[in-house]
């Protein structure tokens, strides 16, 4: 071979070569991808094998929940509670009319008196004196018109047998007039002397305690001074201020809370006028209760007002806020699944509110967790223990 023919033949075996290592790395690549999906193929179907070898796992348990039934009601209480203080029934002042001194007082704070004790007296020798004074002259006056009546009777005497004027006659008739007069006179200051031995000594104008005493004795005392106070033990009252909306129909039915303890009481009187600082007006009640307790003490009167209007009484607790503000209960239907109420909060009182809404029948409301479910849930209600 000439060396002009090798050398036209050159190329094209180059061709030829460089044709056959592409086909063998193409052919290569793809035994290579043809084996990876034969070994993820096999993969595939052992997962698939063990997986359908092994058991199914068991499905969640249904959660239990702790329901009650919806018992609706016609309506609810309203209370309204107003602060008052406690009084006696009757409060008494002891003073005397008259001035004098203070001669003896017969009482001491705290005592118990009965009604008409006597409380203190005033010294009362120189009424004594005076009375004496005046009942000597009185006896004087008698004596003196004795005197006149029988002067009276001679010259009567004398008058009819003409051994006497008319003139003298008429004399002696006016003097025995005038001492008539003055005995009438002196008889009216014995009277006026004994009302003022009388008011000399104060009495105890009822049954009771004395709360405050301002005089020891000895002193000297203008009439009206305040001298002994005195609270009747009877059933104490209640003196409290209510709004002008609540008539004597609403006072009707009250109780009253001292210390904690509740008491009946009676209304006694509502003033027709308002307190113009507390613009209320003032109610006065008879409290049923034992006599001991401390005037000025703090009581509470409470009142129940009735509110007509279905709806249910359920805990706090179980309200869940819903969508735009509103309010919304979780219950469980007769299928036991999760159900939400809308409902309105109609009274709150302590840990429980009045709702009002709609109440499917067979339902039940959750009324512990609520927030462990949600709605649609499948549950198993549980009666409350």
């Amino acid at each position: 071979m000439t060396a002009d023919k090798k050398a036209a033949e050159m190329p094209w075996m180059g061709l030829f070569r460089s044709v056959g290592r592409t086909t063998l790395r193409v052919s290569l690549t793809l035994g290579v991808a043809a084996i990876a999906v034969l070994a993820v193929f096999a993969g595939s179907q052992e997962l698939t094998r063990r997986a359908e070898a092994s058991p199914p796992p068991n499905p969640a348990p249904i959660m239990p929940v702790v329901t009650a039934p919806i018992n609706l009601e016609t309506g609810y209480s309203v209370s309204r509670t107003f602060v008052g203080q406690i009084e006696a029934p009757r409060t008494g002042i002891v003073s005397f009319e008259l001035n004098g001194r203070l001669d003896e007082i017969f009482v001491d704070e705290g005592q118990t008196v009965t009604d008409g004790q006597a409380i203190a007296t005033l010294d009362t020798r120189l009424l004594g004196a005076e009375r004496e004074r005046l009942q000597a002259s009185k006896s004087a006056f008698e004596a003196r018109l004795r005197f006149a009546t029988q002067t009276v009777e001679r010259q009567s005497r004398l008058s009819d047998q003409g051994f006497a004027s008319q003139a003298a006659l008429d004399e002696a008739q006016s003097r025995s007039d005038e001492l008539r007069a003055r005995i009438a006179e002196v008889d009216a200051l014995l009277m006026t002397n004994s009302i003022q031995i009388e008011k000399s000594k104060v009495y105890a104008p009822f049954a009771g305690r004395v709360t405050e005493r301002r005089v020891d004795g000895g002193e000297s005392v203008a009439p009206g001074q305040r001298l002994i106070e005195i609270v009747e033990t009877g059933a104490p009252h209640l003196r409290v201020g209510v709004p002008l909306d609540i008539s004597e129909t609403d006072l009707a039915a009250a109780s009253v809370e001292i210390d904690g303890r509740t008491h009946e009481a009676e209304l006694v009187t509502l003033r027709p006028d308002v307190d113009p600082v507390t613009r209320t007006r003032t109610a006065i009640f008879e409290v049923k209760a034992e006599p001991n307790l401390a005037v000025g003490q703090t009581a509470r009167l409470r009142l129940s007002d009735r509110v007509e209007s279905n709806g249910l009484w359920v805990p706090v607790t179980t309200l869940k806020e819903g969508v735009r503000g509103q309010w919304t209960l979780l219950a469980v239907d007769g299928e036991d699944i999760v159900r939400a109420l809308s409902v309105q909060v109609l009274h709150t009182e302590g840990d429980q509110v009045f709702v009002r809404g709609s109440f499917p029948d067979e339902a039940q409301l959750i009324t512990s967790g609520p927030q462990r479910v949600t709605v649609g849930q499948t549950v198993d209600p549980q009666p409350a223990s």
